[in-house]
């Protein structure tokens, strides 16, 4: 099965502005992202998709493929659907969402996700990682518990599944994860998913993803040692600059 890794890049980010553009070592960051899917090589072909010409002339400039989509989409999964329905892209079975703000993004949850999809275990893949017991309190840590055959049950911001009468929360570890946002889906999937409103648990919790599992699409979690979190302010941007200069230099 083909697949096409989409990088939604919106610019009007608020708690980092212009973010795809923001340097990383030097490169504006939606540069690098693009640099580090082809190199891991998990998709056939790669493509950036974005909302503001400044970003699609960044790409350009440099040799990097992009689409330049309408402004009002809601999410980049939107974003990624639209990409998705241009004649160019038609060939591809599985599109692989890979979030803009993500230069260090690992191969193990790209590969995780897209294999979920295309073993057939279910149309949409997704990959998650152990979570760190004081991580289950924060609202900012989405959690996601799954089925003995690694399907997703629920994803939250709240601390699940609730401890009741155990004291030793090391219980907890073998049965909660926390989720990494990377999606792979099938077209049909995709265009479901896009298709349907916004769901009631999926307004409550803000996590877009319990939209097509409130709807009956099953949601893979690929279980994967780590994986690095995105630059969603100036002090990501900082340590992120940081890494990148160590590992370079």
């Amino acid at each position: 099965m083909s697949v096409l890794a989409v990088i939604p890049a919106r610019l009007g980010a608020t708690r980092l502005p212009r973010k795809p553009l923001r340097l990383l070592g030097g490169e504006p960051l939606v540069v690098r992202v693009y640099q580090r899917v082809l190199a891991l090589g998990v998709a056939d072909r790669c493509v950036v998709a974005t909302d503001h010409s400044e970003v699609a002339e960044s790409c350009t400039s440099r040799g990097i493929p992009v689409v330049l989509t309408r402004e009002d989409h809601p999410s980049g999964t939107d974003r990624v659907a639209e990409v998705a329905e241009r004649p160019e892209f038609e060939a591809f079975d599985v599109l692989l969402n890979v979030q803009g703000d993500e230069p260090f993004v690992s191969e193990a949850a790209l590969a995780g996700a897209v294999r979920m999809v295309t073993s057939g275990q279910a149309p949409i893949g997704t990959a998650a990682v152990p979570i760190g017991m004081g991580a289950l309190l924060r609202p900012d840590v989405v959690k996601v518990v799954c089925t003995d055959d690694g399907r997703a049950l629920y994803f939250s911001r709240a601390p699940i599944p609730f401890l009741r009468d155990a004291q030793d929360t090391e219980v907890l570890a073998p049965l909660v994860h926390q989720h990494v946002g990377v999606y792979a889906y099938t077209r049909s999937a995709l265009q479901q998913w896009v298709g349907w409103s916004p769901h009631p648990l999926e307004l409550v919790e803000r996590l877009e993803q319990l939209r097509p599992l409130a709807h009956g699409l099953s949601i893979g979690v690929a279980h994967v040692p780590s994986a690095e979190g995105g630059i969603d302010t100036e002090d990501d941007l900082v340590r992120a600059n940081a890494r990148w200069i160590s590992h370079t230099s």
